[in-house]
């Protein structure tokens, strides 16, 4: 079993295992952008409070981090301290061998400079690593134009691929058809 380790990404960035101390940054990045946070964070629901499902949703991860069946790190500016965002492996899946979902969530002020290739660049180093093979999943709304162009940047990178169907997710009730990439690490030869 991996431990969700600490991660030092290019640009004065370092990926730092989720905990509940990061429930005050987080709260005050969706005051500064509900609707980029409930975007990024569909489980979100409006209609509860947004302080308790977050600090529940800390306490299940931190319980977790030793079980290697998921991984979730604060983006932090290493230099400032600042929260920039959140990234993880998590273990929502569409498709039957898939290991990992990944889901990430910049602050507005840090988008568009590499924060989030830069650190799913540094996970997929790590997992390339561990000489296992990893199926990862990246889901996108169809209308998440940036998140489509992310993930395409990702796919290119790591030798991924596009699925031609739209998968339905489950959000609030209702169906919402998203786009499904694929990004197999240690593939090996055969498979």
């Amino acid at each position: 079993m991996k431990q969700t380790p600490e991660l030092s990404v290019e640009g004065n960035i370092v990926l730092v295992p989720v905990n509940r101390s990061a429930l005050t940054p987080i709260l005050n990045a969706i005051k500064e952008d509900p609707d980029s946070a409930y975007s990024a964070l569909p489980w979100l629901d409006k209609g509860k409070e947004t302080r308790v499902q977050i600090r529940d949703m800390l306490n299940d991860v931190e319980a977790q981090t030793n079980s290697n069946q998921i991984h979730f790190w604060s983006i932090i500016d290493d230099v400032s301290r600042e929260f920039i965002g959140l990234i993880g492996l998590g273990d929502e899946l569409q498709l039957l061998h898939s290991n990992y979902n990944l889901g990430y969530w910049v602050r507005t002020p840090h988008r568009q400079k590499g924060v989030t290739i830069n650190s799913v660049n540094t996970i997929f180093q790590w997992l390339s690593s561990q000489e296992e093979f990893f199926r990862i999943e990246i889901t996108v709304h169809p209308h998440n134009e940036a998140g489509l162009a992310t993930a395409a940047s990702i796919c290119q990178a790591w030798d991924g691929e596009s699925v031609e169907e739209f998968i339905g997710i489950e959000i609030s009730g209702r169906t919402v058809p998203h786009r499904i990439h694929i990004v197999d690490i240690n593939r090996g030869g055969d498979s």
